[in-house]
């Protein structure tokens, strides 16, 4: 099997896949109300969104949030998150590129931040869970890196090889894990980072998904 046959793309979800910004944005500015904290906006969340999350809070209140204060915004963030991701769809050409990089024979999977219980049945909902020899969402607390979480996901992928490896995703947290295992990565502008923050990455930056995976077979087969 040569290079190219043997890449693997690991998919972020929030963001990336699903295209769920004004949920998000919302969702963020509900926690936020809650501490009396005024709303922001897209670009204002770009500019500033980091991981472990409690450190985006302290961007924004000058502090990190008590251990009382994060429960109350974490939870308040959940909730509404749930009501309103019913209204986002996949991002565009998502379901085309998901197929056709399984049609050419390679592998990809999902590990996302967002919790697994929650995860597995939106992905299934959208029928595209087959294009996926695993998908994983975060188990335990919310607010941590996606590095560990990244670890033991690719062990868990029979015959990946880390070097053949590009994990598409968002966030600069992103590349981070991907670093963390020793394998590529690519930043997509959709989602929740703009693009001067994810530069700061060092890893290739680009504005579609098609973009997105062009780059992954060009880096696989590097």
């Amino acid at each position: 099997m040569g290079k190219l046959e043997a890449a693997h793309i690991v998919w972020d979800w929030n963001g990336t896949l699903f295209h769920d910004n004004d949920a998000i944005i919302g969702a963020t500015n509900a926690a936020f109300a809650e501490l009396g904290l005024k709303p922001i906006t897209l670009e204002q969340y770009r500019a500033l969104y980091c991981v472990p999350v409690p450190k985006f809070y302290e961007r924004l209140m000058g502090r990190l949030p008590t251990d009382a204060e994060w429960e109350v915004m974490d939870g308040t963030f959940h909730r509404y998150y749930t009501e309103h991701r019913v209204r986002c769809g996949l991002t565009e050409g998502a379901v085309e590129l998901l197929a056709g990089w399984r049609s050419a024979g390679r592998s990809q999977s999902i590990l996302s931040m967002y919790g697994h219980d929650d995860l597995v049945p939106l992905v299934r909902g959208f029928g595209i869970e087959s294009h996926f020899i695993r998908v994983d969402g975060r188990t335990g607390p919310s607010g941590g890196s996606k590095a560990e979480h990244m670890v033991r996901h690719l062990a868990a992928l029979a015959g990946v090889n880390p070097e053949r490896t590009v994990v598409i995703g968002d966030a600069a947290d992103d590349a981070v894990a991907a670093l963390h295992v020793g394998a590529r990565a690519v930043l997509y502008t959709g989602g929740s980072h703009s693009r001067g923050s994810l530069e700061s990455a060092g890893v290739p930056v680009v504005d579609t998904l098609q973009e997105a995976v062009a780059e992954a077979e060009r880096l696989a087969a590097a």
